[in-house]
């Protein structure tokens, strides 16, 4: 089984400041831990929400807000890793992914964190950009009914489109919540919530995507990311199968 664990933005990660020696060195030894046993898969960290964009779909209009966003109201259903040249052609694939879904849709679009913008190393000449698109849950995708051929077809199609021209790194969609849990920690305790589960406040700061054997593991290993990179907020979600 196939988890994407997130963890939501604190007031640190807003403000663009760096994490602190001990959670760079804690995220390090969680990641060699991980792929020491073959089931961390890959992550990525994305930038302040001030650097993202809202990007709603709907009666054949778009529109978009540009952040910060204080309230994120972010339930993701899916996302999309690219690779461009510019913040507009991401747009242009979102737009893209709008019109395969044929019907309305809201996505979240932000850049990821690269290993030059925490001081490891300068930054590449020519270095593409990396952009992380979320599109969010409906009652659709909440309901984890099976999907629509034609849908899937259409989907499909630019993904391997995307996958031919280079830019698309990586790409999943995320079962309902019902099948999912929703970690916090306030007052120094923990708590865990079995889904179904609203959306949340806090948007998405960073993710991490482990094969493993069961939910409970997911969680083992949700409650180590989450107090490594000290938020107070993470979700696990259940990857929908190939």
């Amino acid at each position: 089984m196939r988890f994407m664990i997130m963890h939501k933005v604190t007031d640190q990660m807003e403000k663009g400041l760096p994490p602190e020696p001990a959670v760079m060195e804690g995220i390090g030894k969680l990641m060699e831990d991980g792929l020491k046993q073959k089931v961390f898969l890959g992550g990525e960290g994305l930038k302040p929400t001030s650097q993202r964009l809202r990007i709603a779909y709907g009666r054949g209009k778009r529109t978009m807000v540009r952040g910060p966003f204080e309230d994120g109201g972010e339930l993701p259903a899916g996302f999309a890793l690219m690779r461009v040249r510019s913040e507009e052609e991401a747009i242009a694939w979102c737009d893209r992914f709008a019109s395969a879904m044929g019907h309305d849709v809201e996505l979240f679009l932000g850049p990821v964190v690269e290993p030059w913008d925490l001081g490891m190393g300068a930054k590449p000449a020519g270095a593409p950009l990396r952009f992380l698109a979320m599109h969010e849950a409906d009652a659709r995708s909440e309901n984890d009914g099976p999907p629509d051929p034609a849908l899937l077809a259409k989907v499909g199609a630019l993904i391997e489109e995307m996958t031919s021209a280079g830019v698309l790194e990586a790409a999943g969609g995320l079962a309902s919540t019902k099948q999912g849990a929703r970690l916090q920690w306030k007052g120094g305790k923990r708590t865990v919530i079995d889904g179904p589960f609203a959306e949340s406040k806090e948007l998405v700061a960073g993710y991490a995507i482990f094969e493993l054997p069961s939910k409970a593991d997911a969680i083992a290993w949700a409650i180590r990311f989450g107090e490594t990179v000290r938020v107070d907020e993470v979700d696990v979600r259940l990857m929908q199968q190939p």
